[in-house]
This record gives structure tokens, sequence and C-alpha cells, in this order.
């Protein structure tokens, strides 16, 4: 474990938290798919927090990406097939699943609060989501830029990068209020330079 510059928490290290992903992927490619997502919004936030001054905490935003996603290996049948229908449960389910090893509540809200631009109460009973009725809204600016850092790329298959423009046509269909947020989070952090990432990891851009 490491302290976080900014928050005084525990928070767990590189080699731990890739432990974790070994630890609970069902499958070696679960495993790939997965981590290897988490690695590259990670990579994406420490790019849009360099050359900027701020004052986030550097190590809880890093642990925050890497651990965002954790949720989804509990999304996994026995043969190795991912339960789509379910799928905007991964982040209660990763929160419930660090909650229960022990981590502090900052660290498990990087799983539940980063789906899309965040789901609201009114969001969970609109759309009739399979959630307890709640705000899963990312608050901290850790929390928010995790949660922009992670629209820019998809563990679809294939995985692609996803440009600004892209994830606002797609993001439009649940509410002016989602793309009114997302340009929020554009106007604070700016858009990341895509290509360097799409080039080392062989994922186009759509």
């Amino acid at each position: 474990m490491r302290t976080g510059t900014g928050s005084g928490v525990r928070i767990p290290t590189d080699r731990q938290i890739r432990a974790l992903h070994e630890r609970f992927a069902p499958t070696l490619d679960a495993f790939e798919i997965v981590y290897t997502h988490c690695r590259i919004v990670c990579e994406l936030a420490e790019q849009l927090l360099a050359d900027r001054e701020h004052d986030l905490d550097v190590e809880l935003v890093r642990a925050g990406c890497l651990l965002h996603d954790i949720g989804v290996y509990r999304l996994y049948d026995s043969s190795g097939g991912l339960e789509q229908g379910n799928y905007v449960r991964h982040g209660l389910l990763g929160h419930e699943l660090l909650r229960d090893l022990g981590f502090p509540e900052i660290v498990c809200r990087f799983c539940s609060c980063h789906t899309g631009m965040g789901l609201s109460r009114d969001d969970v009973v609109r759309q009739r989501l399979p959630l307890p009725v709640d705000d899963y809204l990312a608050e901290s600016d850790e929390e928010r830029l995790v949660m922009y850092a992670d629209k820019f790329h998809s563990k679809r298959t294939p995985p692609v990068f996803v440009s600004a423009a892209t994830y606002v046509s797609g993001v439009r269909q649940f509410g002016r209020d989602k793309v009114d947020r997302f340009a929020e989070m554009v106007e604070q952090f700016g858009e990341p330079d895509l290509a360097p990432l799409a080039n080392d990891y062989g994922h186009v851009i759509v």
C-alpha cells in the first residue's frame, strides 16, 4: 500500500492492483481485455494531467483508473461469456467487491461512479436500470477525471479509442444533461491526443 499525496488514504500499489485483476479474472482473455483497458484509461488520465496545473491526488487517480472496471469480472459466466444485459451493474459490483476486501470508500467509489456521465436516481428509475435506486455520480475531481478518461476507450470487440465527437453522438440519446456534463469535462481537463496510444495498442480511433 502507499499513501495518496492529497487524500491521506492508504492506496494499493500497481502490483497489488494487478494481483487483484489476476485473482478475480475468470479467464486470461477476460484479464487481458479488462486490465488492458484499465491501463489505457490510466495513461489517458496521466496525459490529461500532464503540463496542467492541478491539485488532484495523482496516486488516487492512478488507483481509480486501474480499479474502476474490476467489477466486470463478476459478469462473466462459467463459459467465459459476458452477461451484457446486466453490464450496467459492473460498477456497483466492483464497489461491493473492493468494499468487501476492506478498501476505503474513496477507492471503492471509482467503480460505482464512472458509468457514462454518471447515473442519477432519476436515470435509474426512468431507464429501469437493474440497480438500487440511488445516485452514482462522480463528485471529486479525481472521480470526475477517471470517469472522463474512461469515455475515450471502449472494451468492445475489437477494442477502440473513442473520439470526443463520437462519444457525444452516442451519449446524446440519454439526455442533453449528459452532453452538457461531458462538455464541462472537456473544458476542465481538455481532450487527450488519442493517436499515440492508438498506435501503441493497435486500436483504431472511431
